[in-house]
C-alpha cells in the first residue's frame, strides 16, 4: 500500500493551522482550480469527529465522488479522515500537528490503495502517488501562506 508523508513547517500558532486544515470552506477555496466541491454531509465549517463529507472531484480526467469520515480528532494535534465510499480500495489520511522550535509542523500521512488488483497497484506506484503528492504539497503551501498571514494579524 503506497504511503505519502509530507511535513510543512509553518510560522503560526498550532490552533490556527489545525483549524485551517479542518475547515471545509478553506479546503474548497484552496482547491478551486481543481473544481473540488463538497456535495453532501458537512459541506461548510470545521469538521468534527464523526463528520462525513462527500466531495465531487476531478482527477486525471475522471469525475469522482469520494466520501470521507473524520474517524479521530484530538484538538489541536491530530485528525484522521478515512474514505467510506469512493474509487479507492482504502484511503486513510492522518493530519498531525506538532510544536517545534516556536513553529508548527504539519505532518500529513496518507495511506491509499486503488481497486483493481495488480493493475491498481501499478497505477498507484506509477501515476497516483506522484499526482496525490503534488496536490498535497500545493494545498499545504496554500495553508502555510494563509496561516502565516493570520499569525501576523
Amino acid at each position: 500500500m503506497p504511503q505519502i508523508i509530507e511535513e510543512t513547517e509553518i510560522e503560526s500558532d498550532i490552533e490556527i493551522c489545525f483549524n485551517l486544515a479542518r475547515d471545509v470552506d478553506f479546503y474548497k477555496q484552496s482547491l478551486k482550480h481543481k473544481n473540488e466541491i463538497p456535495v453532501m454531509g458537512k459541506i461548510s465549517g470545521l469538521v468534527e469527529e464523526g463528520d462525513s463529507i462527500t466531495w465531487e472531484t476531478n482527477h486525471l480526467g475522471f469525475v469522482q465522488h469520494l466520501t470521507l469520515k473524520v474517524s479521530e480528532l484530538k484538538k489541536p494535534y491530530v485528525f484522521t479522515d478515512e474514505m467510506t465510499d469512493g474509487s479507492f480500495k482504502s484511503y486513510r489520511r492522518d493530519h498531525i500537528f506538532e510544536k517545534r522550535n516556536g513553529k508548527t509542523v504539519m505532518i500529513d500521512k496518507l495511506h491509499f490503495a486503488s481497486k483493481y488488483g495488480i493493475l491498481g497497484k501499478i497505477v498507484d506506484r506509477l501515476i497516483l502517488k506522484r499526482h496525490i503528492r503534488v496536490n498535497m504539497v500545493t494545498r499545504n503551501a496554500i495553508l502555510k501562506q494563509k496561516a502565516e498571514e493570520l499569525a501576523k494579524q
